[in-house]
């Protein structure tokens, strides 16, 4: 069972980590020395050293009575669950990449199938240290004004060195039903349904989200956390020969109201992860062929993210595709949040104007208003996630598509999250993601501008 590094060792690690940010010229870049990444936005190499975050990877003290934990910024979410999920806990909002870290999901708005009645990660953030600009390391709680510019800032406020995050306890399965629709209005009027009662036929739903694969063919997923019940049979491991996307249609095609699936907590945490969502069909994994003989430890998102990285610096099958004619691909990589009465709508566009398939559906509603990222409190919204390539067509630019997406979100009242490529000016962006506020908390903070900001971070990839 994985311990805690305990005070001490987390007190050394921020004394190392302010003495690496306190020996950078004032004038060099700041980052962080970090070997794993879930961002999509290519940015200038730099020879800088970054900040040393070696020893901020864990967690720092459980409190099972009080249902909490203070976690370092850099740890990871596996890292985390292997703390928490062996006593019988869970974070309210588990992202479902394993490398994803705390304070990256903090700042960067991590999302999951609890989010219908979690939120997002940030808001079971009770307290937070965070280094600023200015080098100092401040103590914020919510109704701060950093706090409250934290989310979505993406590190131009800073770095979460210590969270302190509510715990959810969790039994050790997961009962799924996937549903069948064919109509996206009865789908977006179901989860509008589920969100608003927390129930679907009489029985309460923990986890909620859904695909599309096709205009005609979509799914819900709702779970429901149950304890060990030997009537039930094993459960699913889609570590093997199937990936966990595939079950959804050979289970969901079993009758009229799909069927059901078990999974123990562990594996439904990390079922998108295996197979990268379905993204792993990029490296013939789902081919039964290859699947067999790669191996299960290399079946993880990180790794298919360093093969992408390696695509991108070198671009081998971006020049073999030039050398057979094939036209160039725009990479389009998002997550969009729609209001639900407006889903129906832009799956719609989406699929006429983009038509890339399939998509990820994961409700969420906000619990109070972030600046940053102005969802409105108590509203249901759908986090539509899309990720691929697409031709780019005679005479269009790349990232055609993705501004066409921007314009879309915005006249529907969606908001787009920024990890991956965004196009917007300058003005644009500062209205849709209220930067006087956070110009106000940098004064206070980074009075210098040590620190890049969202702007700089998000459009021009500093």
């Amino acid at each position: 069972m994985a311990v805690p590094v305990g005070l001490d060792r987390h007190a050394e690690a921020v004394r190392r980590l302010k003495a690496s940010y306190d020996a950078l010229p004032p004038d060099a870049p700041v980052r962080l020395a970090k070997r794993t990444s879930n961002l999509f936005r290519t940015r200038a190499r730099t020879d800088a050293p970054g900040l040393d975050v070696s020893g901020l990877l864990g967690v720092i003290v459980l409190d099972e009575a009080g249902q909490t934990a203070d976690v370092q910024g850099m740890c990871t979410y596996q890292d985390l669950v292997d703390v928490t999920l062996p006593r019988g806990f869970i974070p309210y909002v588990v992202p479902q990449l394993r490398t994803i870290t705390l304070g990256g999901a903090v700042t960067g708005l991590g999302i999951e199938s609890t989010s219908f009645r979690n939120g997002l990660p940030h808001e079971s953030v009770l307290e937070m240290d965070v280094l600023c600009g200015d080098g100092e390391i401040r103590t914020v709680r919510p109704g701060d004004d950093l706090f409250d510019a934290f989310p979505n800032s993406y590190g131009s406020l800073g770095y979460a060195t210590r969270l302190r995050i509510r715990l959810e306890p969790v039994p050790s399965y997961v009962e799924v039903r996937h549903l069948p629709f064919a109509d996206l209005d009865q789908l977006a009027r179901t989860v509008a349904d589920i969100v608003a009662t927390g129930t679907h036929d009489g029985l309460p739903v923990d986890g909620l989200d859904g695909v599309v694969f096709a205009p005609g063919e979509a799914y819900l997923t709702l779970a429901r956390f149950t304890g060990l019940d030997h009537r039930s049979g094993p459960a699913s491991d889609y570590t093997g020969q199937e990936p966990y996307f595939r079950s959804i249609q050979r289970i969901g095609r079993t009758g009229p109201r799909g069927g059901t699936d078990r999974l123990t907590m562990y594996d439904y945490l990390w079922r998108w992860d295996t197979d990268w969502f379905w993204c792993s069909g990029a490296f013939g994994l789902h081919d039964p062929r290859v699947r067999r003989l790669w191996p299960r430890r290399w079946k993880r998102s990180d790794v298919y993210h360093r093969i992408v990285g390696l695509e991108n610096r070198y671009q081998v099958k971006g020049r073999l595709d030039r050398r057979r004619g094939l036209p160039e691909r725009e990479r389009v990589i998002q997550d969009v949040e729609i209001p639900v009465e407006r889903l129906t709508e832009f799956l719609t566009w989406f699929d006429d104007e983009v038509g890339m398939r399939p998509v990820w559906l994961c409700p969420l509603r906000s619990t109070r208003d972030w600046p940053s990222y102005p969802l409105r409190p108590g509203a249901t919204y759908v986090n539509v996630g899309f990720w691929g390539t697409v031709p780019i067509a005679p005479g269009a630019r790349d990232g055609d598509k993705n501004r066409a997406i921007e314009t879309r979100v915005t006249e529907l009242g969606g908001h787009k999250s920024l990890y991956s490529d965004a196009y917007y000016d300058r003005a644009t962006f500062d209205r849709l993601y209220d930067q006087d506020f956070t110009r106000t908390v940098r004064k206070q903070t980074d009075p210098d501008g040590r620190l890049a900001d969202l702007y700089e971070k998000a459009v021009e990839r500093r």
